[in-house]
């Protein structure tokens, strides 16, 4: 029966028998279960309690009075048969829910609904409202249901900053080749071709020297280049600072490198994004030259991989969380989920003392977002609030001078939002924001 116990309500079935031992019971009683429930208590749980000033200190008299208690101490304590009752009704309310498992509050539920015991007349010096808290109970249980849309697929504007990082160490060099090339040609308009085309001029570089076994480098690149008539396929929307295409690869490779965990902008970031948004004369280039871009790409990002940033694995279990419940898109609530699974960082250690579990982590996030339908084998792409979370953490690792974005900068991120499934996640895990900032501020 208890193997379909979550952690928390495992917790709270421990905590029973541990209290019915040291008030000298021979059995634990319902009383105990309510008790040992105001103990484990966190989240919405915990306020419900508070709402009605219920807390161990003040219900402990109360339950003394209906059950017998002694000066002994007992251990190994078995369940009394209304107890019986109530753990079995949890499985009930569990199946009538949509859950697998046995969660915190089925067991609320099950206790504070009991009519078999004294629990509800001692709850009634509380003036504990029963219809109140079972209906927001039963909504927290009943949110695991099939979602066709993630929710926080809101439509909302993400403004890019890349403008202002470009001019990083990583890129200084190329972007001052770039503005001479555009001297040379007469144009006012950055394009892909220019930017591309003096990454290649880097021949020391591990991504050239990736990039020239697939034969694209700097002799066959111009090659192509002076064939080239016009630059119309540059062009798709106004005139800026970059062309249309230009615009769209750096906002692109912007949003690669803080999914890959790095801080700035990167030739390698650049060239990926070219390959991914298959646009621009850079682009035609390569094409036209009969390259393997998928199997560039993939090169091109084993170094990467295997410096291990803590970013880059959070966001392959991200994505591998989403997955797994038919998702094709990523919100902070898969973050939250990355961070616990990758399993090394200082913000892995602070929600692992606040005693939160993949476990019962990811029963709080199926709750919120549901099952999909999703096919597995389509990209997975992030919510808006997703990609703003992302941005936090950047700005974040930026401003402290990390070369890379740390899990401590996507948690805090998350918690910046206090709207998102990750805040919201954390909120009914039982812990919040103020926990978790003194936790990460005592790490560094």
């Amino acid at each position: 029966m208890f193997e379909r116990f979550t952690e928390r309500a495992l917790n709270v079935v421990s905590e029973s028998q541990r209290l019915a031992g040291v008030m000298g019971c021979l059995k634990v009683s319902p009383e105990h279960l309510l008790l040992a429930l105001v103990n484990e208590a966190k989240g919405v749980s915990l306020k419900l309690f508070r709402m009605y000033g219920i807390s161990a200190a003040r219900l402990q008299p109360e339950i003394a009075k209906y059950v017998q208690t002694s000066s002994k101490r007992y251990e190994n304590i078995t369940f009394d048969n209304e107890s019986k009752e109530i753990l079995k009704h949890t499985l009930d309310l569990a199946g009538k829910s949509g859950n697998n498992n046995i969660l915190f509050e089925h067991l609320f539920l099950a206790v504070i609904t009991d009519k078999n015991s004294n629990i509800q007349a001692i709850l009634d010096k509380f003036n504990f409202d029963y219809y109140a808290s079972r209906d927001i109970l039963t909504k927290l249980v009943q949110r695991k249901i099939k979602r066709l849309e993630h929710p926080e697929t809101e439509d909302e504007t993400i403004k890019s900053d890349f403008e202002s990082v470009y001019e990083g160490e990583a890129l200084s060099g190329v972007f001052d080749r770039a503005v001479s090339k555009l001297s040379a040609k007469g144009y006012e308009i950055l394009g892909t071709e220019q930017i591309v085309s003096s990454i290649l001029e880097t021949p020391d570089s591990d991504l050239v020297r990736t990039v020239n076994k697939y034969g694209l480098n700097t002799e066959t690149f111009e090659a192509k280049l002076a064939e080239q008539q016009s630059r119309q396929s540059e062009y798709e929307g106004k005139k800026i600072i970059f062309t249309p295409n230009a615009f769209l690869m750096m906002n692109n490779a912007f949003q690669i490198a803080k999914e890959l965990g790095s801080s700035e902008i990167t030739p390698e970031h650049i060239i990926l994004s070219l390959v991914k948004n298959k646009k621009g004369i850079a682009y035609d280039i390569i094409k036209e030259l009969g390259i393997d871009s998928e199997s560039m790409s993939e090169d091109i990002l084993k170094p990467i991989e295997k410096q291990m940033p803590e970013t880059l694995s959070i966001m392959k279990y991200a994505k591998e969380e989403a997955r797994r419940i038919g998702r094709n898109v990523v919100g902070t609530e898969m973050f939250l989920l990355g961070i616990i699974a990758e399993g090394t960082s200082k913000a892995f250690e602070v929600l692992n003392d606040l005693e939160i579990t993949m476990k019962d982590a990811r029963l709080v996030v199926e709750n919120l977002v549901g099952y999909g339908d999703e096919y597995f084998d389509n990209d997975i792409t992030f919510t808006p609030r997703a990609k703003r979370v992302l941005e936090r953490a950047w700005l974040s690792a930026k401003k402290n001078n990390k070369q890379k974005i740390e899990a401590s900068d996507l948690l805090l991120a998350i918690l910046d939002e206090p709207n998102s499934l990750g805040m919201k996640a954390l909120d009914q895990l039982g812990v919040d924001a103020v926990e978790i900032r003194h936790g990460i501020k005592n790490d560094r």
